[in-house]
């Protein structure tokens, strides 16, 4: 975690070519303050789920080793270099303070809502597998009496929010780009979970909805 917020300055500033960016700073401040609050919430929480998570890829569904890669490591860390060439560059003109400044409480609200998943949930792994290790079951509170993948709900919204939030339009494609990979590895999660966990055909009768309610 301390390499992805050192990680996501370089990125940031990198592209930037300067440290004199305020939007940067708030960006990677909430970053690092954000990833602390997941660290937090694992040790307390769910300290065997760190291990879960850390382990998780070689057990995982072959596609999801290729997805996860590219959606949580690879284009992420694209947006921000992105972010940062548009500040050098000039790229995007049209984001205001005020709209920088909303994007920015949408960000961290749809951060929040995904630790709420990762505290509701025991499970929630980096990658998916069905975890009959863990006593693996399906879970129904918190945020999942809503819709059945909030997790990569909330990772929808922030990885919209974020480029808005840095000024970027250039980047927010990557952030398109991301939301469509995250709808796709949905879809193959909940049909992977319907086939293979005990009681989650029941649960998405109960719950009908993937990631937005009344929706989808």
């Amino acid at each position: 975690m301390v390499v992805a917020v050192l990680l996501a300055g370089a990125c940031l500033f990198g592209g930037a070519g300067t440290w004199r960016w305020g939007r940067g700073w708030v960006f990677l401040l909430a970053y690092a303050a954000l990833t602390v609050i997941l660290a937090g919430t694992l040790v307390r929480k769910s300290p065997d789920l760190i291990e879960e998570r850390m382990t998780a890829r070689a057990r995982a569904k072959v596609w999801d080793k290729l997805l996860v890669p590219v959606v949580a490591v690879i284009l992420p860390f694209v947006s921000l270099v992105l972010a940062g060439l548009d500040r050098r560059l000039g790229w995007t003109r049209s984001i205001t303070d005020l709209a920088s400044a909303v994007a920015f409480l949408v960000m961290v609200g749809a951060t929040l809502f995904t630790f709420w998943a990762v505290r509701s949930n025991p499970f929630f792994s980096s990658h998916v597998r069905i975890q009959t290790d863990r006593g693996h079951v399906v879970v129904s509170d918190g945020p999942y009496r809503f819709v059945r993948h909030p997790g990569y709900a909330g990772a929808l919204v922030y990885n919209l929010a974020a480029p808005v939030m840095l000024g970027s339009l250039v980047a927010l494609w990557v952030g398109v780009a991301i939301v469509m990979l995250l709808v796709l590895r949905t879809v193959l999660e909940d049909r992977t979970l319907q086939a293979e966990l005990p009681g989650y055909p029941e649960y998405v009768r109960r719950v009908r909805h993937r990631l937005v309610p009344f929706v989808w």
